[in-house]
């Protein structure tokens, strides 16, 4: 069953990101619990009908034109079986705007797995350059890919996402978003 986050999830939230996502593509325990102060940002749990353990969450972010997946991952102990792909397809039916992503580019075994996931389940790969700033002081900004539910997405419509994402998600100001766009779009 998929329920909305209560602040008792967090500590195995957490655990769930750290054990999913690489160093750079996540925020600290404190960074990410000072997002759940954000209006635009919420998480959605996979519990157990049973057991109540959380099997997984999802976070997303409410944007001006669409909802950004920012962190989807199920326990270790759930996955390969159906879970995510049943929660996927629950909250893309929940959302009602343009449901977007970031992946990995297919550079290894476990992006291209991912990718596909995303794409068996109705998202588009948009191969625009991007850069994912650094989350944490002393980060690395991550090269990565948008992903779009149910069709790609324009050059024009990708750059107006990037900035979106770029002040909203990651809290970027003009300045440090040009800075960011020209170190992407370098020849």
């Amino acid at each position: 069953m998929i329920r909305d986050f209560v602040p008792e999830d967090f500590d195995r939230v957490f655990e769930i990101i750290e054990e999913s996502f690489p160093r750079d593509e996540h925020g600290t325990y404190e960074e990410h619990k000072k997002l759940l102060s954000d209006p635009a940002y919420k998480i959605y749990i996979l519990a157990d009908d049973e057991s109540r353990a959380i099997k997984g969450f999802m976070s997303i972010w409410d944007l001006e034109k669409a909802a950004h997946i920012d962190h989807f991952a199920m326990a270790p102990e759930f996955r390969n079986g159906g879970n995510g792909g049943k929660m996927l397809q629950d909250m893309l039916k929940h959302l009602d705007k343009m449901i977007t992503l970031e992946a990995e580019p297919p550079e290894n075994e476990m992006a291209v797995r991912r990718i596909g996931f995303y794409k068996r389940n109705g998202f588009f790969l948009n191969e625009y350059p991007y850069l994912q700033p650094a989350i944490s002081k002393g980060g690395n900004e991550v090269p990565l890919l948008i992903m779009t539910y149910g069709r790609d997405i324009t050059k024009e419509e990708f750059e107006a996402l990037r900035e979106v994402l770029y002040r909203i998600v990651y809290k970027r100001k003009p300045k440090e978003i040009a800075d960011i766009i020209g170190r992407t779009e370098k020849p």
